[in-house]
């Protein structure tokens, strides 16, 4: 009767928990409108952080007891609770008996927390979609992106002129080109191109189940070898989440730029003070 509860509450939550952890609890509870609560994550294999060494995103700033200094580049910084864990109330079936004047409501049998493993899902292994591990593999994702997408504003603009929102104006009137110079494609072969090879890789990243190795991929990701020192490694990680994050600021101030004035980096810069 459980796991049919089990099973049932997850379609009504809107995801499939599978590997839950079933805890039993007695005594009172307060329930929520959503039926669910929160609660600290177990520790994670890490060396501790004592809370008077610690940094901190904002001096003085008390990190959530979730953010507990383990992770590569935690300064505690979740004000809006995004990455606190979740717990579901497993509660059993209501009384039906068509006979009875009043039904019992069902009792609370326990509580289930997402084991936070990688299942072997399409396109979404992790069972919990805001977990933790998978914010940090957002946040480097879009770091990654961001750190690309920054540079290549601040070059193109400064080899071929032509702001970065504006690129597409360009392709779309004098067609496909790289840094001035044509390609041997139209702009609809390209977006297939990009389409199709987007695709491919966030497939085949998807189906990678070990958590590591799905934020820090190695081999053609690091021609140079410079992960393979294990003394370095918790350096380059951190140095890695630091420029991402900058990166991603640096990107919000280009597109609040942009909208605001018209103008690239580069172009806004030369035309501070005029």
């Amino acid at each position: 009767m459980a796991t049919t509860t089990t099973a049932a509450a997850s379609h009504f939550f809107g995801t499939r928990i599978h590997g839950a952890v079933v805890k039993q609890r007695s005594g009172k509870f307060q329930a929520r409108f959503s039926f669910r609560k929160k609660k600290s994550p177990p520790a994670k294999k890490a060396r501790p952080t004592r809370d008077s060494d610690r940094l901190v995103w904002f001096p003085g700033a008390t990190p959530p007891e979730w953010l507990d200094g383990t992770m590569v580049g935690d300064r505690g910084f979740d004000p809006l609770g995004l990455g606190k864990p979740t717990e579901y109330l497993q509660y059993d079936f209501d009384s039906l008996d068509q006979n009875l004047a009043k039904n019992d409501v069902g009792e609370l049998l326990g509580v289930i927390t997402d084991s936070g493993e990688l299942q072997p899902t399409p396109l979404q292994p992790y069972t919990e979609v805001f977990g933790l591990q998978r914010f940090r593999e957002c946040e480097l994702i879009h770091g990654r992106w961001a750190m690309l997408g920054t540079l290549g504003a601040i070059a193109v603009e400064a080899l071929t002129g032509v702001a970065w929102q504006d690129a597409g104006k360009v392709e779309l009137v004098e067609g496909s080109s790289y840094l001035g110079q044509p390609l041997p494609f139209s702009l609809t072969t390209l977006i297939w191109i990009e389409v199709i090879v987007i695709g491919y890789i966030e497939y085949q990243r998807n189906a990678e189940l070990d958590p590591v190795k799905r934020l820090y991929p190695g081999g053609y990701f690091d021609p140079l070898g410079l992960a393979s020192d294990p003394g370095k490694l918790e350096n380059l990680q951190l140095a890695e989440i630091k420029h991402a994050r900058l990166a991603m600021v640096a990107f919000l101030i280009f597109g609040i730029q942009a909208a605001f004035t018209g103008k690239g980096p580069i172009s806004f810069v030369a035309t501070f003070n005029q």
